[in-house]
């Protein structure tokens, strides 16, 4: 009996090493996505500042309004794009239970989810402002402009927050499918296994 317990706490020891590795190299990966979609974000919003600057001050009617809030809206989205890869330089993973590793990657994927529904709103209220233009004659140019540029926006948005969301959702499917727990006759845990 104390050599049976033995055994188990010494593979209970060995499969929480190796476990923790691979939870390591999942948290690695799930990262190395989150990072990459702040860099297309970024990018993406780098280059809107840049043309909605020039075409702010080139423009008149409402291809004025369409650059300026495109400036305006990518302020926004550059922010969030380097809070993000600041706050992913600050963790530490190895601070990070097994859990917490995966819950911290379902809230993110989450995020995701919930900002495509949000940037569904953002496209109905940029057909909202559009369709406004026709009624109010003094603002025309500025609706109609506003509009585009958050259909514009909304779009990329809804576009970027799916694809996220699905990457996401897919690396946690085939994470958890391909863990492999087997278990001894006794009921002792045998093995961990885990293949990228």
């Amino acid at each position: 009996m104390k050599k049976t317990l033995i055994t188990f706490f010494m593979l209970l020891s060995v499969m929480t090493v190796f476990s923790q590795g691979s939870y390591r190299e999942f948290h690695k990966k799930s990262s190395s996505v989150n990072k990459t979609g702040m860099y297309v974000l970024g990018s993406w919003a780098i280059a809107n500042m840049a043309t909605g600057a020039m075409g702010w001050s080139r423009n008149t009617g409402s291809d004025k309004y369409f650059h300026q809030m495109n400036f305006f809206w990518n302020t926004v989205n550059l922010g969030i794009a380097g809070f993000s890869m600041y706050s992913f330089s600050q963790l530490n993973p190895w601070m990070l239970s097994n859990q917490e590793i995966i819950e911290r990657h379902m809230r993110i994927q989450n995020l995701y989810l919930i900002n495509a529904g949000l940037d569904i709103a953002y496209l109905g209220t940029g057909f909202l402002l559009r369709h406004l233009s026709g009624r109010n004659e003094n603002r025309a140019d500025q609706l109609m402009g506003y509009g585009n540029s958050v259909i514009l926006q909304g779009g990329f948005l809804f576009l970027f927050d799916g694809v996220m969301y699905a990457i996401q959702k897919v690396s946690l499917s085939n994470y958890i499918g391909n863990l492999d727990f087997k278990m001894l006759s006794d009921g002792a845990i045998l093995s961990y296994t885990y293949s990228f």
